[in-house]
């Protein structure tokens, strides 16, 4: 089932075109990766689906309605985002935190209701942090924070997450504790999770879904196994890479081994080289 799609989808900022004629579809109940090298345009087609941007062209569409025409509060209430290196108030402690994910569902500025406190107490228990809940966000560990923010995200209430980078600047074991999360909450509820990654092995241990970009167009999409091959990767990172199967889960594992063509400054390096060394014997003649 797909509920999420992009139709002829162009992202510019200012007069620069980013993305252009993007046309993707979010598998329902399953997580996607975005992969892609750096300035590839994933974090800006994650913002745009997210509504975060305006396309320059075309619709990011929800159930065949584009999400852009929708109202905010709507819109909330059926995805929520994680950006890249979130940040909170000093002092505020995890359970506040947790609780603007209410935000959507209140009127005005009432308070919470019964309903929302319960919510709130279940995103809290579902990420683990219920011996957090009331410890300053600014006082966690790398891993802690970013299960508190996801819990925010889990209390939106929400059937489409969001998440931008979300392992970045995390140790091996941080890492592994958010993407062992978003797994769960992804096995357990049902939840659509659409995610940039920047380790390919991370996407091909925890996606269903991969979509391959290179300079805001789409180079592949399926699969691991059918997006993981040399010549994706080749393609899409400039590297040559072997492609195993994971001895534990059968799925695709990325080596690189070299680059697939030599970076402009070793052109330029080369290119220059027989000037340089003929300057040096004219000064040493």
């Amino acid at each position: 089932m797909i509920r999420l799609t992009t139709s002829d989808l162009d992202i510019a900022y200012d007069d620069r075109l980013i993305v252009q004629n993007l046309n993707i579809a979010i598998p329902q109940g399953k997580i996607t990766a975005l992969v892609g090298a750096n300035g590839s345009g994933k974090s800006t087609i994650l913002k745009t689906m997210a509504r975060i941007m305006n396309p320059s062209k075309g619709n990011v569409l929800l159930d065949g309605k584009s999400i852009h025409k929708q109202s905010t509060k709507e819109v909330a209430k059926q995805l929520a985002i994680l950006p890249q290196n979130p940040t909170a108030p000093d002092g505020l402690t995890v359970a506040e935190l947790v609780s603007y994910g209410r935000f959507p569902y209140q009127k005005g500025f009432g308070s919470m209701s019964k309903e929302d406190r319960s919510i709130v107490q279940w995103s809290i228990e579902a990420t683990g942090m219920g011996d957090f809940a009331d410890r300053p966000v600014d006082h966690l560990s790398g891993g802690q924070r970013q299960r508190a923010w996801i819990a925010m995200a889990l209390a939106q209430e929400t059937d489409i997450l969001f998440l931008d980078e979300p392992t970045t600047f995390l140790d091996m074991a941080h890492q592994l504790e958010v993407l062992h999360l978003l797994q769960k909450l992804n096995e357990m509820n049902n939840r659509t999770i659409v995610m940039v990654v920047h380790d390919l092995n991370h996407a091909t241990r925890y996606a269903h879904h991969m979509i391959a970009i290179k300079n805001g167009v789409v180079s592949g999409e399926g699969s691991p196994i059918e997006v993981v091959t040399p010549d994706i990767m080749r393609e899409v990172f400039n590297i040559e890479a072997d492609i195993v199967p994971d001895p534990r889960t059968g799925v695709p594992l990325c080596l690189p081994f070299a680059l697939a063509a030599a970076p402009v400054a070793d052109k330029v390096i080369v290119n220059t080289a027989p000037k340089k060394q003929k300057e040096l014997a004219a000064a040493g003649a």
